[in-house]
């Protein structure tokens, strides 16, 4: 999954930047509201982590600038400013959570994992389980009747991006947007290596290949 963080505290930044990393986010982090308007509108972001306080341009009118345009991307607000009467601008504005500074790192990401699965139609869950799988994103890993599987850092960041898209047909091109950040080089081909190696741990027909087309994740019974 692909995350946009606009904050400007750079101490902050970084320590977010590494925590997120190592959840298997690819993260694109941007410090001014003038470049996130632009670049938060014209990317294909899965979430974006907002400060407010921002230079350029502030946080609230960069979001309100996005819901104007239809960006309908989940937006998680990152916030000093603790009053009600705020929080409730920023909502009405269009954001989709809200945490205030100072805040806990598991928070955060829990939050993200929540905002995530409520996109893609799974809130009711409070784990990503599908077609038989149940993804561990703490551990990194998958549950496949009753047995934990050891995944890769690449491997698990695939992994959970077909388990949030069940039954959608995703090009390599696709994945590799969502996959990588906008500093990493995209190579398709290092996509179908991962997919292979899923499919030896998994089963052949966890994953079918549409050939031309690219990859859909189907779950146990499907045709491969």
């Amino acid at each position: 999954m692909r995350l946009l963080l606009v904050e400007d505290n750079v101490p902050l930044a970084d320590e977010l930047l590494a925590s997120l990393t190592r959840q298997g986010y690819a993260v694109d982090w941007l410090a001014d509201g003038r470049d996130a308007a632009v670049q938060g509108a014209s990317e294909p972001y899965d979430l974006i982590v907002l400060d407010l306080g921002l230079p350029g341009k502030p946080g609230l009118d960069v979001l309100r600038e996005w819901r104007g345009q239809g960006l309908a991307t989940p937006v998680l607000i990152l916030t000093a400013r603790a009053s009600w009467a705020e929080r409730i601008d920023g909502l009405k504005a269009g954001a989709d959570d809200y945490l205030t500074k100072p805040f806990h790192p598991e928070e955060l990401s829990l939050r993200i994992q929540a905002l995530l699965r409520r996109a893609h139609g799974l809130a009711n869950q409070s784990h990503l389980d599908v077609a038989g799988l149940r993804l561990d994103e703490g551990r990194q890993s998958v549950v496949q009747d009753g047995r934990e599987i050891d995944l890769t850092a690449a491997e698990f960041r695939l992994l959970r991006y077909f388990m949030l898209h069940p039954g959608q047909l995703l090009s390599k091109s696709h994945l590799a947007e969502h996959l990588y950040d906008g500093e990493t080089e995209r190579d398709s081909n290092v996509i179908e290596v991962h997919v292979n190696h899923l499919r030896r741990k998994l089963g052949r027909e966890v994953i079918e290949t549409r050939r031309g087309q690219g990859y859909r994740f189907a779950g146990n019974g499907a045709a491969s």
